[in-house]
């Protein structure tokens, strides 16, 4: 059974939350970030990545950057900016968004969900974490008190929570706004005990749920409790005993690619690479100048030398397994780890990622200045994601790249 928790939310008071709403912290580079809380001051970007607040001099891990994190927001805080509620209550979070299918929106529940859940597994996981990352959040959750950033998990499909969900968006929203983007944010909050109740008792009957996104965060979080409860009298009641989360129905959700470039070709010519590729079985087709999208998984599109070009994965690469039948560890078995050299994709800094909302102009411009092949792919399902994380498995890192994007600031956790 899941354990699901009300809590006493500290967030923005309503004129303000459109300002303050910002894409979480490590979609951005440092001079993007910068770039973002000049153009918007009060966005949580702010807090999030203290670094902005300071010039290049100042390393973007120094103790400062964190002091400052936990400075801006209390002075937020005293200024009236962040507001908290009075009781405990969880909230729903209406995301709303545009894309080629139409008008897609995915509703999900604003709750702590426990730590002890984390260590049990009864939350899934499906990505490892970088120690380096996880030292950043970490770091940040301690000094600030609070936890910032909401992890993004999934459940199965659930009737009953479907009908509280229901139920609760016929009642006026607290907040109600669209960002630069083009994506609507909706917030209800939920106060009342009789609902409160039905959703805790409805949330235990769920057998799992499952990071979609936010590993790093979720490490964190728990680390962090790990610590308080080592320093301090156990106290089962303790804030830092559950970490914010927003649960979303699975059959809401949609994957796009997590794509690939990378700096050279391993000292290999261009006819060299591609005769290695189909030495290695994959079948190629030169498309021109014309974007070349996969259509189905077993396919991807590579951008070459001002050419783009179809793949085809041959049938001897793929396996029954739920992470060596995946397009990404095809691609990194068969391809960036024999043929290009990229023996760990976490660590090699001959390979960066882009997700997918940025789509294949961003693939081309990278390769067009400092990148050299580029390798679009098929999206992963979140069918594979659930299968995968209750097969105790891990996927190849940057598997999946969720949109629409959680916001951040809108949902603190105090601990």
């Amino acid at each position: 059974m899941a354990i699901v928790k009300p809590f006493r939310a500290l967030r923005p008071n309503e004129a303000v939350a459109s300002q303050v709403a910002a894409l979480p912290y490590d979609v951005y580079h440092r001079d993007e970030a910068c770039k973002e809380v000049q153009k918007q001051p009060l966005s949580f970007l702010a807090i999030d990545r203290a670094e902005t607040q300071f010039d290049d001099s100042v390393d973007t891990y120094a103790d400062c950057v964190y002091q400052k994190a936990h400075d801006l927001l209390q002075q937020q805080i005293q200024a009236g900016i962040y507001i908290q509620d009075p009781k405990p209550c969880f909230y729903l979070y209406c995301l709303t968004m545009k894309d080629e299918e139409g008008v897609r929106k995915q509703t999900g529940i604003v709750g702590c969900s426990s730590v002890s859940d984390y260590e049990t597994d009864v939350i899934k996981k499906h990505e490892k974490t970088r120690e380096d990352k996880q030292q950043d959040r970490i770091r940040h959750v301690d000094a600030c008190n609070a936890q910032t950033g909401p992890i993004f998990l999934a459940y199965r499909s659930n009737e009953t929570l479907s009908a509280l969900v229901a139920k609760q968006q016929g009642k006026p929203p607290i907040y109600d706004f669209v960002t630069d983007d083009g994506i609507g944010h909706t917030v209800w909050i939920i106060d009342d005990e009789a609902s409160i109740d039905q959703i805790e008792k409805a949330f235990q009957a769920v057998a799992h749920t499952y990071i979609a996104d936010g590993h790093h965060r979720a490490a964190s979080a728990v680390a962090v409790s790990q610590m308080r409860r080592k320093n301090n009298k156990q106290d089962p009641n303790a804030p830092y005993h559950y970490f914010l989360s927003v649960l979303f129905p699975e059959d809401q959700l949609k994957i796009m690619p997590y794509n690939r470039v990378v700096k050279d070709l391993k000292g290999k010519s261009k006819e060299e690479f591609l005769a290695s590729m189909q030495q290695a079985g994959f079948t190629l087709t030169n498309v021109g100048s014309q974007c070349f999208q996969p259509q189905k998984a077993g396919q991807f599109g590579m951008y070459l030398d001002h050419t783009w070009y179809g793949v085809e994965i041959p049938q001897k690469m793929k396996a029954k397994d739920p992470v060596r039948c995946l397009d990404v560890f095809i691609l990194q078995e068969y391809l960036l780890g024999p043929i290009l050299g990229i023996g760990d994709p976490r660590t090699d800094q001959r390979i960066d990622f882009i997700g997918g909302i940025r789509g294949a102009k961003e693939l081309e411009r990278r390769v067009d200045t400092d990148m050299q092949v580029a390798f679009l792919m098929y999206p992963t399902s979140i069918q594979q994601l659930l299968m995968v994380a209750d097969a105790g498995m891990l996927m190849p890192p940057k598997s999946t790249w969720f949109e629409p994007k959680l916001r951040s600031g809108l949902f603190i956790h105090q601990i």
